[in-house]
């Protein structure tokens, strides 16, 4: 069996920019994720933050972490405006439309339950006249 040679040394690897952003994604979002898990943990075991205040927290840095994700792995970081907004516009309005549908649906479940068949219908009770008690 003949052996070729080929033209292309071996060189040692070097690690080039785009490897280097890749890492330092990893770790922003690490970082991020590491902080809402603590979070967590810290309002479990000791009520740290009110929930509500606690779920915003989470939301936004669940939003920056969606945003970083698509600057970062679909290129639209280094991008025009115009295209950004293009991609970004559409997915805001998803967003709406999503939170418009469960908002509806849980209505509409609430007026279901409140006018089912056999559901008594409380009457209305007649505001108690002030100052016409009998004595």
């Amino acid at each position: 069996m003949e052996h070729t040679q080929s033209s292309e040394v071996l060189e040692p690897v070097h690690v080039d920019s785009s490897t280097k952003a890749i890492w330092r994604t990893f770790w922003i979002l690490l970082g991020i994720t590491v902080l809402e898990v603590g979070l967590a943990f810290l309002h479990f075991e000791y009520h740290f933050l009110p929930r509500m205040v606690l779920n915003g927290v989470f939301i936004i840095l669940t939003l920056f972490k969606a945003f970083y994700i698509v600057a970062e792995f679909m290129h639209l970081g280094h991008e025009i405006k115009n295209l950004v907004m293009t991609v970004l516009m559409p997915l805001l309005l998803f967003v709406w439309f999503i939170i418009a549908f469960l908002y509806e649906g849980n209505s509409w479940k609430n007026m279901r339950k409140d006018l089912a068949p056999g559901t008594k219908v409380e009457a209305p009770k007649a505001p108690a006249a002030e100052g016409h008690g009998h004595e």
